[in-house]
């Protein structure tokens, strides 16, 4: 395994920051495959203390947890059982999310604006795209154009740079294909009836986004990847960091080696008889030689969303609102006017393990940029800067509860639906036609997977070259066929 950078997991990494850690992006784990979630388990098993039966219903069905009632070999190496939180700031307001129709919901609304928002989605509905273009239409058909207006759209052209109208609709069948307000009302009815006992992960049934039980790893998603690694060069593998791959050999059709540039700008070359690339399609296909015209056209003007994390170090061990009630959330989606933060994770509350002091508060500012330009051009100083004004600006800090602070910044960690995605299908084609050459993973596939999607798509691969038979259609049917729609 060849990796470009230090450390392992991609964006489901884990920085430490002084003895604190980091999660990019946020990654809660639950999945409605079994496989997925039975896999997790067995290498990092459930924490004894999370669960005083031994047993956890996830899938719909009663299963033996691994070690789950006895103390693991490594106390560190557990999956906690987390309560999932988090809610949307808008008019110096929190709104849950998904939205509810608590009567603080639709206080903080209005009366006016939800009976706007009730008459549009009704509109929607009459009236639906029935082919959405574009995500816009997408988002209206889901939501009303009111709600849409409200809660969707700034939101979401903060993230991508550009307008919803020019992101494709595929975007919204990948990411949130089973929610609308429907199901968002109808899961908050649900949820004001007692849970089954034992149910602390049956949400087979539940869209993905509207799932609140989810298992994370005690010291944050770099540490799965950490251990199977060590699995793998314990059965004679060999992962090799800051090796970063620069040339993809072929030969009658078929790959023959790779080319790696190590940290010491050493290239080293390495035969193969397969290659499975989950490297941004942009970079593998700028690698090879040979590359037809308009394949190359397509490959360099795929589109990448980068990002950057500004981790604060606050005194005292909760963020407060303006009331002084504690934040127990996870991550806050940031919806507020001259605001340049996106999201706001805090991760004392993903884990408590990644905080190093109890009695501080460690939290990720999260903004969306491009690699480049003038966001991600600031410098760390900077950047501190201006997340800790905009967090004060939210009326959640004072300038001197900064105790340290960090940046890391993640280049292509969306692939976006727009500049040259609409010919994508003529990449894939000629992609897949390399014999021995197999696409899977988030960047791998150019497609905005969950990390479980992901995980599968290297499951089906592996599956198929275990059988001498790899079927390159069913790797790229996860998450578009019925067996992997999040509507379950």
């Amino acid at each position: 395994m060849l990796e470009a950078d230090p450390l392992l997991g991609g964006i489901s990494r884990t920085v430490e920051v002084r003895g604190n850690r980091m999660d990019i992006g946020g990654h809660r784990f639950f999945s409605k495959s079994d496989r997925v979630m039975d896999w997790w388990l067995s290498m990092l098993p459930l924490d004894p203390d999370a669960d005083t039966t031994g047993e956890l219903r996830y899938q719909g069905r009663q299963r033996p947890l691994p070690a789950a009632t006895s103390q693991p070999e490594d106390p560190d190496a557990v999956m906690l059982l987390r309560q999932r939180r988090s809610r949307i700031f808008h008019g110096g307001r929190f709104f849950d999310y998904p939205l509810s129709l608590a009567p603080k919901t639709l206080r903080g609304l209005g009366l006016r604006r939800s009976a706007r928002i009730g008459l549009s989605y009704a509109r929607a509905r009459i009236r639906p795209h029935r082919d959405p273009q574009n995500l816009e239409q997408f988002f209206i058909d889901r939501f009303g154009r009111e709600l849409y207006a409200t809660f969707f759209r700034d939101y979401t052209e903060k993230v991508w740079g550009v307008p919803c109208t020019e992101i494709s609709a595929d975007w919204g069948a990948q990411r949130i294909k089973g929610l609308s307000l429907r199901v968002a009302v109808e899961h908050f009815l649900r949820g004001a009836l007692p849970a089954p006992a034992g149910s602390e992960l049956s949400q087979k049934h539940t869209e993905t986004s509207l799932v609140e039980r989810f298992l994370y790893p005690r010291r944050g998603p770099g540490q799965l990847w950490e251990r199977v690694a060590a699995q793998v060069e314990a059965g004679g593998g060999e992962v090799r960091t800051r090796h970063r791959v620069v040339g993809i050999e072929r030969r009658d059709g078929r790959v023959t080696a790779v080319l790696a540039r190590t940290a010491t700008s050493e290239q080293v070359r390495i035969e193969a008889d397969l290659v499975i690339s989950t490297m941004p399609i942009r970079d593998l296909v700028g690698a090879m030689d040979a590359v037809p015209a308009a394949v190359r056209e397509i490959a360099s003007a795929l589109v990448y969303r980068d990002f950057v994390t500004v981790g604060l170090l606050l005194r005292g061990p909760h963020l407060r609102d303006a009331r002084g009630a504690p934040l127990r959330d996870n991550w806050i989606y940031v919806q507020e006017p001259g605001l340049q933060v996106g999201r706001l994770q805090i991760f004392n509350n993903w884990s408590p393990w990644l905080v190093a002091d109890p009695d501080t508060t460690w939290l990720g500012m999260e903004y969306f940029c491009a690699v480049g330009d003038a966001l991600w051009s600031r410098s760390d100083a900077e950047l501190s800067a201006m997340a800790l004004d905009e967090l004060c600006t939210m009326g959640l800090a004072r300038q001197d509860d900064l105790l340290d602070s960090a940046v890391v910044r993640m280049a292509k960690t969306y692939p976006a639906y727009f500049g040259s995605y609409g010919r994508f299908d003529e990449l894939r084609q000629w992609l897949d036609g390399i014999d021995g050459l197999y696409l899977i993973g988030r960047n791998g596939m150019h497609r905005y997977n969950n990390q479980d999607h992901s995980m599968l798509t290297a499951m089906v691969l592996v599956d198929g070259l275990a059988a001498g038979v790899v079927d390159r259609a069913a790797i790229w049917a996860v998450n578009t066929e019925d067996e992997y729609l999040e509507a379950g």
